[in-house]
Protein backbone atom coordinates (compact mmCIF):
# COMPACT_ATOMS: atom_id res chain seq x y z
CA UNK A 1 0.00 0.00 0.00
CA UNK A 2 1.40 3.35 -1.02
CA UNK A 3 1.38 6.18 1.54
CA UNK A 4 1.31 9.83 0.67
CA UNK A 5 3.27 12.55 2.42
CA UNK A 6 1.37 15.12 4.48
CA UNK A 7 2.29 17.80 1.94
CA UNK A 8 0.70 15.84 -0.91
CA UNK A 9 -2.44 15.17 1.16
CA UNK A 10 -2.74 18.84 2.14
CA UNK A 11 -2.33 19.92 -1.49
CA UNK A 12 -4.99 17.43 -2.60
CA UNK A 13 -7.44 18.64 0.07
CA UNK A 14 -6.80 22.27 -0.91
CA UNK A 15 -7.40 21.43 -4.58
CA UNK A 16 -10.71 19.72 -3.72
CA UNK A 17 -11.86 22.67 -1.66
CA UNK A 18 -10.97 25.15 -4.40
CA UNK A 19 -12.70 23.17 -7.14
CA UNK A 20 -15.92 22.99 -5.12
CA UNK A 21 -15.95 26.74 -4.58
CA UNK A 22 -15.40 26.36 -0.84
CA UNK A 23 -13.03 28.43 1.21
CA UNK A 24 -11.31 27.05 4.24
CA UNK A 25 -12.75 29.80 6.44
CA UNK A 26 -16.23 29.23 5.02
CA UNK A 27 -15.96 25.48 5.51
CA UNK A 28 -14.74 25.83 9.10
CA UNK A 29 -17.47 28.37 9.87
CA UNK A 30 -20.13 26.08 8.40
CA UNK A 31 -18.89 23.14 10.46
CA UNK A 32 -18.74 25.10 13.71
CA UNK A 33 -22.12 26.79 13.11
CA UNK A 34 -23.79 23.46 12.43
CA UNK A 35 -22.14 21.88 15.46
CA UNK A 36 -23.26 24.76 17.67
CA UNK A 37 -26.82 24.55 16.40
CA UNK A 38 -27.03 20.80 16.92
CA UNK A 39 -25.48 20.76 20.38
CA UNK A 40 -27.47 23.80 21.45
CA UNK A 41 -30.81 22.30 20.49
CA UNK A 42 -30.32 18.59 21.11
CA UNK A 43 -27.99 18.37 24.06
CA UNK A 44 -30.87 18.59 26.52
CA UNK A 45 -28.90 21.02 28.66
CA UNK A 46 -32.15 22.52 29.95
CA UNK A 47 -33.20 19.08 31.25
CA UNK A 48 -30.12 18.51 33.45
CA UNK A 49 -28.81 20.13 36.61
CA UNK A 50 -25.16 20.65 37.51
CA UNK A 51 -24.97 17.16 39.06
CA UNK A 52 -26.08 15.46 35.85
CA UNK A 53 -29.53 14.64 37.21
CA UNK A 54 -32.75 15.28 35.30
CA UNK A 55 -34.51 18.36 36.66
CA UNK A 56 -37.82 17.55 38.39
CA UNK A 57 -39.90 19.37 35.76
CA UNK A 58 -38.56 17.11 33.01
CA UNK A 59 -38.67 13.71 34.73
CA UNK A 60 -42.15 12.80 33.50
CA UNK A 61 -41.30 13.78 29.91
CA UNK A 62 -38.04 11.82 29.97
CA UNK A 63 -39.78 8.77 31.45
CA UNK A 64 -42.60 8.94 28.89
CA UNK A 65 -40.13 9.24 26.03
CA UNK A 66 -37.99 6.35 27.25
CA UNK A 67 -40.88 3.99 27.98
CA UNK A 68 -43.50 5.18 25.50
CA UNK A 69 -44.77 1.83 24.18
CA UNK A 70 -44.88 0.18 27.61
CA UNK A 71 -46.53 3.24 29.13
CA UNK A 72 -49.06 3.35 26.31
CA UNK A 73 -49.92 -0.31 26.93
CA UNK A 74 -50.41 0.31 30.65
CA UNK A 75 -52.66 3.31 30.01
CA UNK A 76 -54.73 1.31 27.53
CA UNK A 77 -55.25 -1.41 30.15
CA UNK A 78 -55.71 1.03 33.03
CA UNK A 79 -52.97 -0.46 35.20
CA UNK A 80 -49.31 -1.46 35.28
CA UNK A 81 -45.91 -0.57 36.62
CA UNK A 82 -45.19 2.09 33.97
CA UNK A 83 -48.46 3.88 34.64
CA UNK A 84 -47.82 3.62 38.38
CA UNK A 85 -44.34 5.11 37.95
CA UNK A 86 -45.73 7.92 35.82
CA UNK A 87 -48.36 8.71 38.45
CA UNK A 88 -45.58 9.05 41.03
CA UNK A 89 -43.63 11.39 38.74
CA UNK A 90 -46.78 13.47 38.18
CA UNK A 91 -47.41 13.73 41.93
CA UNK A 92 -50.62 11.70 42.13
CA UNK A 93 -51.14 10.59 45.76
CA UNK A 94 -51.30 6.83 46.28
CA UNK A 95 -54.90 6.90 47.47
CA UNK A 96 -55.99 8.60 44.22
CA UNK A 97 -54.02 6.48 41.75
CA UNK A 98 -56.82 4.05 40.99
CA UNK A 99 -59.13 6.90 39.96
CA UNK A 100 -56.27 8.51 38.01
CA UNK A 101 -55.64 5.24 36.13
CA UNK A 102 -59.32 5.01 35.13
CA UNK A 103 -59.49 8.65 34.04
CA UNK A 104 -56.24 8.36 32.05
CA UNK A 105 -57.50 5.17 30.39
CA UNK A 106 -60.77 6.86 29.36
CA UNK A 107 -59.00 9.94 27.96
CA UNK A 108 -56.49 7.76 26.15
CA UNK A 109 -59.30 5.79 24.48
CA UNK A 110 -61.00 9.01 23.33
CA UNK A 111 -57.77 10.47 21.96
CA UNK A 112 -56.75 7.21 20.28
CA UNK A 113 -60.00 7.23 18.30
CA UNK A 114 -59.25 10.71 16.94
CA UNK A 115 -55.54 10.53 16.12
CA UNK A 116 -52.49 8.28 16.12
CA UNK A 117 -50.90 8.16 19.55
CA UNK A 118 -47.45 9.69 19.89
CA UNK A 119 -45.48 11.01 22.84
CA UNK A 120 -46.61 14.56 22.00
CA UNK A 121 -50.20 13.39 22.44
CA UNK A 122 -49.80 10.93 25.29
CA UNK A 123 -47.86 13.08 27.75
CA UNK A 124 -50.37 15.98 27.79
CA UNK A 125 -53.21 13.50 28.38
CA UNK A 126 -51.45 12.26 31.51
CA UNK A 127 -50.39 15.71 32.67
CA UNK A 128 -53.85 17.19 32.22
CA UNK A 129 -55.52 14.22 33.87
CA UNK A 130 -53.19 14.31 36.87
CA UNK A 131 -53.54 18.06 37.29
CA UNK A 132 -57.31 18.19 37.49
CA UNK A 133 -58.31 16.45 40.69
CA UNK A 134 -55.68 13.90 41.50
CA UNK A 135 -53.04 15.99 43.27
Amino acid sequence: MKTFSPVVLAAAMLAVLQTTGCTIKGTINQITDTTSNVTGTTSGAAWWNEDGQIKPGFKAAAFAAATFRNLEHDIATGRGEYLTSMSVLLGVPEERRSAFFSAAQARYAQAKDRQPMEIETLLPILQNTSGERFR
